[in-house]
C-alpha cells in the first residue's frame, strides 16, 4: 500500500510487548530510494539515546477507527540493549555494522534493492584472509560510495524548495512510500505559493538531486510541466489509476513497468 510517510509521523510504535514510542523521523538513501530506519521518539524511557528500527522489524502501519498504530516484531529489552547512538549523532557504518550483527540482519549495502521481496543473508563475522589487489581495488571503491551517498532524513528534506530546469517552484510537500518493498515511490510538491492549494505528484526517480546547502531538490521536470500537472488530493489513497494518469501526463514509462536505476 502507498501512504504518505508526513502522516506516519507521529505514529505510536508498539513492540510485542508494549509502546516503544512514536515515530520521529525516517532515514533514506538517496541512491536507491529505500527506506534504512524509522526514528523512533522514546520520550523518557530511553533520554539521550536515538533509536533506529530497520523496516526488517516493522509491520504494516495499521490505520482505522480504533487508532493509528506502527508494530514492529521485537520487544522492548531487545529495543533497550540495542548498540547506542546519541540522539544528535550522525549515523555512520560503523555503527550500521552494530546494529545489523546485534539483530542479526542483512548488510543492506550488499543487497541494497532490500527491503520486501529482495532479501539478503544475515550478517555474519569474516574470517581475514588475504586480500588481493583486486580485493582492495574493490573495497577502496565501496568506501569511495558510502563516503558520497549517505542516509537522508525525511522531516529534513521536507520544506526544501523545488529546482526546476528552467526556475525555481514550490517545495517538498511528503513523500510516498510503499509499506511492503519500503521504497519512496513519489515526491510531492506543494505550489501553494505560485497555485493556492495546488499540488502534485513526482516520480523519486525524477529527482536529480538534493542540495544540502542551498535546501533544493533538484528535478528534471520544467516548471510548465509541474504548473499543469494532475492535482493530487493529499486526503486520498494514491491508486492505479492516478499513477496512470501521472504516467501518461508526463509522457514517461510507469515504474512498475521499467524501475528506476540507481540515480548516481
Amino acid at each position: 500500500m502507498l501512504r504518505s510517510i508526513k502522516n506516519l509521523i507521529g505514529y505510536p510504535i508498539d513492540a510485542v510487548d508494549g509502546r516503544i514510542g512514536k515515530v520521529k523521523d525516517a532515514l533514506f538513501d538517496d541512491r536507491y530510494w529505500r527506506l534504512r530506519y524509522v526514528v523512533a521518539d522514546t520520550g523518557t524511557w530511553l533520554p539521550g539515546k536515538k533509536v533506529l528500527l530497520s523496516p526488517s522489524h516493522l509491520k504494516s502501519p495499521e490505520t482505522g477507527w480504533v487508532g493509528n498504530g506502527f508494530p514492529v516484531d521485537i520487544n522492548k529489552s531487545e529495543v533497550e540493549e540495542s548498540p547506542g547512538l546519541g540522539t544528535d549523532a550522525p549515523v555512520s557504518r560503523l555503527f550500521e555494522e552494530e546494529y545489523a550483527k546485534y539483530y542479526q540482519l542483512p548488510l543492506y549495502w550488499v543487497d541494497p534493492y532490500m527491503y520486501g521481496s529482495a532479501t539478503g543473508p544475515a550478517y555474519v563475522p569474516q574470517e581475514p584472509e588475504e586480500k588481493t589487489e583486486a580485493d582492495r581495488q574493490a573495497h577502496e571503491f565501496r568506501m569511495r560510495q558510502i563516503a558520497h551517498h549517505h542516509l537522508r532524513s525525511v522531516h529534513e528534506i521536507i520544506g526544501y524548495h523545488i529546482q526546476a530546469k528552467d526556475d525555481s517552484f514550490g517545495h517538498v510537500e511528503d513523500f510516498i512510500i510503499d509499506d511492503q518493498t519500503w521504497r519512496l515511490q513519489y515526491l510531492v510538491i506543494d505550489t501553494k505559493n505560485w497555485l493556492p492549494g495546488k499540488a502534485s505528484l513526482i516520480d523519486i526517480g525524477w529527482v536529480d538531486e538534493f542540495d544540502w546547502n542551498d535546501k533544493t531538490a533538484k528535478v528534471d521536470l520544467l516548471r510548465k510541466q509541474i504548473e499543469m500537472a494532475p492535482r493530487f488530493d493529499p486526503c486520498e489513497a494514491v491508486n492505479r489509476d492516478e499513477e496512470h494518469r501521472l504516467y501518461d501526463y508526463y509522457g514517461k514509462p510507469k515504474d512498475w513497468e521499467t524501475p528506476a536505476a540507481p540515480m548516481f
